[in-house]
């Protein structure tokens, strides 16, 4: 396998930015619903397309089930109106409500704060108004149509028109550069997948092996080749945790605290109770960009030291897309300041499809025809999604599949977009986490009666009230021997 870095054998890092929002577009406001989307895009979607547009050499994978929210007619208009109307009224109901209380300094916070709606607007307008647009050039993975967890289906045809309608999508909106880069809904991997996949055109699936190899362990740092064609890409827990854990960079106490709010959900609040100082966080998002980088060099030099490494090993970051910026205020500036340190302290940062086409797999030894199903959700496996909370979630989805199935040619495409509608993993994992719950449950609900209404009335029923929710399904995939 050819170093990754021309010239040294260091390794490489790939970062890679998971992308999804549930379908909320034009189901519910407030508290639940489309405000997902608009604070979404404008605290992480704008800022990370700046990011990206100045060339940094990020791995985005975006879902369908979002383009398809980013692509309904009149998106942008109702997040204007949104933030014109909602978040500034409301930033100045709270602001107004503290300074009377004799909270200056964090009435003022959110003063500032509101700057960030402002330009975000600003940033919308120098793009037109398309957002979509704006991501095709940095478009590299898909994932299936809605984000189901593809080893809970209940049949290979499931699966074939969840993936096939994933690609077709992306093919349509992002024309013909996808190099067969594939997003597992929440890393949900199972070997009797590969068939599916590469049918469908998948040649690589980032997978959690943690539980397989370990963490730590150098098995992390290699792309595996399957049987089947299909190039499974380990992501690095270790890596991945300092950030995405309890204890992780976010958690730091300069940093605006996420849970702490205002009346109407602003945060002037740093997590360590202090009102919020956009100054210091960004100094110490400085610090932890250059330890994270650090960090990983050394992880590279470690695994490198205890085992054969060709090419120096591969560690890939693999993260929810919506942390930065969103979640983590401070995000988008974190990754800002780790392509600055790549570059300042010598390592690689790479696109995940480059870094491919760079090494060759090794073959999975031994391997796995059969084994467990893993995740990247609590304890690796898939519980977060079919535990005793959901288990009827699950059944309820199988079971719908398996009606549709037996429908044939008689279901239709209303009846076959309520099915990817239902399958959507967002549902139970909201119950699962104790999120939303009443939301999820009328949205699945919802959908489960739509479908059985859809299967009643036949091929000729209307889809219409599933707004532009999967609208590139795959029927002929679905009903293919």
């Amino acid at each position: 396998m050819p170093a990754l870095r021309r010239g040294a054998d260091r390794g490489a890092l790939a970062i890679v930015l998971h992308t999804h929002m549930p379908y909320v577009e034009g189901f519910g406001t407030w508290p639940f619903g489309e405000e997902w989307l608009w604070e979404a895009i404008v605290g992480c979607y704008l800022p990370l397309l700046d990011l990206l547009d100045a060339g940094a050499p990020l791995t985005l994978s975006l879902t369908p089930v979002l383009c398809d929210q980013l692509e309904a007619a009149g998106v942008s208009e109702r997040l204007r109106t949104f933030v014109e109307g909602t978040r500034r009224e409301t930033h100045e109901q709270d602001a107004a409500g503290l300074r009377s209380g004799g909270h200056d300094q964090l009435a003022r916070e959110l003063e500032r704060a509101w700057e960030d709606y402002a330009l975000g607007l600003e940033s919308l307008e120098r793009r037109g108004g398309e957002l979509l647009d704006s991501f095709a050039a940095h478009a590299q993975w898909t994932s299936s149509a809605t984000h189901a967890i593809l080893p809970l289906l209940a049949t290979d045809a499931g699966v074939r028109m969840q993936a096939q309608s994933g690609v077709d999508s992306h093919r349509r909106r992002f024309g013909g550069s996808w190099r067969g880069g594939f997003w597992l809904p929440e890393c949900a991997y199972a070997p009797a997948l590969l068939r599916e996949l590469e049918d469908a055109g998948v040649a690589a699936v980032c997978v959690e092996l943690t539980g397989r190899f370990g963490v730590g362990a150098s098995e992390q740092l290699r792309p595996l080749a399957t049987d089947s064609g299909v190039v499974l890409v380990p992501i690095d827990r270790s890596t991945i945790s300092l950030i995405w854990s309890e204890s992780g960079y976010p958690a730091h106490g300069a940093y605006r605290d996420y849970h702490h709010h205002t009346i109407h959900h602003h945060n002037p609040w740093s997590n360590d109770g202090a009102p919020y100082e956009h100054g210091r966080a960004l100094a110490l998002a400085r610090e932890h960009a250059a330890d994270f980088v650090a960090r990983t060099i050394a992880r590279l030099t470690d695994a490198r030291e205890g085992a054969s490494l060709p090419g120096g090993g591969l560690v890939v970051c693999a993260l929810d897309t919506e942390l930065f910026g969103h979640w983590w205020y401070e995000g988008v500036a974190f990754l800002e300041a780790v392509v600055q340190e790549c570059h300042r302290q010598g390592l690689e940062l790479i696109r995940l499809d480059e870094a491919l086409e760079r090494c060759e797999p090794e073959p999975e030894d031994p391997p796995d025809h059969g084994g467990t199903a893993s995740s990247w959700g609590a304890g690796g496996d898939l519980s977060t999604w079919s535990g005793p909370a959901v288990a009827e979630m699950a059944f309820a989805m199988r079971a719908a599949e398996l009606e549709v199935l037996a429908a044939g040619a008689q279901a239709g495409t209303a009846a076959a977009r309520e099915l990817l509608a239902l399958q959507a993993s967002d549902w139970p994992f909201m119950v699962s986490r104790g999120q939303a719950v009443p939301y999820a449950l009328e949205r699945f609900e919802g959908h489960r009666d739509a479908l059985a209404r859809a299967l009643r009335a036949g091929p000729d029923s209307d889809p219409a009230g599933l707004r532009n929710l999967a609208v590139d399904a795959n029927v002929a995939s679905l009903l293919a021997p």
